[in-house]
């Protein structure tokens, strides 16, 4: 009955978002979301289809950068959602668009402006491992789409139809 609802999600591509996200920041768990229904023009960009609907709200990203590890372990089964039919639309790398450019072209300036917004107390004298860490996110914004290829090696009954 479940994969009957999840075929309804109106926003099922998301997944295919956030796990080209999750490959970025390392997230060393599984995706979670949270599924419900509501009006489809409440929590989307559709804002003409007022209809109610099933979503999918991406939850627990407690374990991006490892958590409290801090790093990107790179596992290719880190980040991915147990439920393939979140997948199926993925024939290619191409099927991650626009997801792999916002990433790979994530403005430095937009994550200065974030680092610098962290209050100093949150931090508790880590402030140069925080720098550290988003440096090094920056920097992988060009290893997002292998690591999703690796993850398809990994895995490929996930990704059903991509060749």
């Amino acid at each position: 009955m479940f994969a009957i609802i999840l075929g309804q999600v109106v926003n099922l591509r998301e997944f295919v978002g956030m796990l080209a996200f999750d490959k970025w920041t390392g997230n060393a768990d599984g995706r979670q979301a949270v599924f419900f229904r509501s009006r489809i023009s409440e929590w989307t960009a559709a804002r003409t289809a007022t209809r109610p609907g099933f979503l999918a709200w991406m939850i627990d990203h407690g374990f991006a950068f490892n958590g409290p590890y801090w790093d990107y372990p790179d596992s290719p089964l880190h980040g991915i959602y147990h439920r393939p039919l979140v997948y199926e639309t993925i024939r290619s790398l191409d099927d991650f668009s626009p997801w792999l450019d916002r990433i790979a072209y994530f403005p430095v300036e937009v994550m200065d402006q974030a680092f610098r917004g962290v209050p100093l107390q949150w931090l508790d004298g880590e402030q140069e491992a925080l720098e550290k860490l988003l440096e090094r996110l920056m920097e992988r914004r060009g290893l997002v789409a292998g690591l999703l290829d690796d993850c398809r090696r990994a895995k490929p009954a996930s990704f059903p139809n991509w060749r």
